[in-house]
């Protein structure tokens, strides 16, 4: 399969930030194409105008809500993230699991709506520092995941971000990465796109993607920079 190389943008970018698409897709080759399905996940603000810009690249949502329309002040289905132009929605996020307290079975609900939107899932899982040093990584990670599946049949895609890695610096050890996507993969199957989220920068995109059962990278400060994003596209 090639590899899905997802930016998420999180809560930065104004219309400027236009530009940075712009010289990203200056710098693809076509060979860059070939081997890279790349994707870019910026604010619902931004979906529209990089619809009309990102010719080559893909698109989609940071978060969707469960229902497709309704009484939701602030929220956006996934049939709006579709209709913006997206083709994936990144789901159950630790952020989202963490700041706005969402459960597991929130996080299923969400799969499904992308699903039910014609959107691919990116269902995000991972541990905290605590469980990974009482050796709890692989069953915390793979029990979030089992209940975080969608019910409904469709393509979805896994990404393993162990919390204490994102935004720190810190990676985890190589082995470690390999035992926790050999996991998963277990769990999933063999047609699962497994992406590595926490700290992927062009200096490590390397080395983590050689990883076996690392089929991609979700990243997230390193892909507002064309500069940068590009370095981990060409790794």
């Amino acid at each position: 399969m090639k590899r899905l190389i997802a930016g998420n943008w999180k809560m930065n970018g104004l219309k400027m930030a236009v530009q940075e698409v712009e010289s990203l897709q200056r710098k693809l080759t076509p060979a860059d194409m070939e081997k890279n399905d790349i994707l870019i996940c910026p604010p619902a603000t931004l979906l529209m105008a990089f619809k009309h810009k990102a010719n080559d690249l893909q698109l989609g949502g940071q978060d969707c809500h469960p229902r497709e329309n309704g009484a939701h002040t602030g929220d956006l289905s996934a049939e709006m993230l579709s209709d913006a132009g997206a083709s994936f929605s990144i789901v159950g996020h630790s952020e989202r699991r963490q700041d706005h307290g969402e459960s597991d079975e929130i996080v299923k609900a969400k799969a499904e709506a992308a699903l039910r939107a014609g959107l691919t899932p990116i269902i995000c899982v991972g541990e905290s520092q605590a469980d990974r040093e009482a050796g709890k990584a692989i069953r915390v990670v793979t029990t979030q995941l089992e209940a975080s599946l969608p019910a409904t049949e469709g393509h979805f895609v896994v990404a393993y971000e162990p919390i204490w890695a994102i935004g720190t610096g810190l990676v985890p050890k190589t082995d470690d990465i390999a035992e926790m996507h050999g996991a998963l993969r277990s769990a999933v199957g063999a047609d699962i796109p497994l992406l590595y989220g926490g700290s992927v920068k062009p200096g490590n995109a390397g080395e983590i993607l050689s990883i076996p059962h690392v089929n991609g990278a979700l990243v997230g400060g390193a892909s507002l920079k064309a500069e940068d994003f590009y370095g981990i596209i060409s790794a």
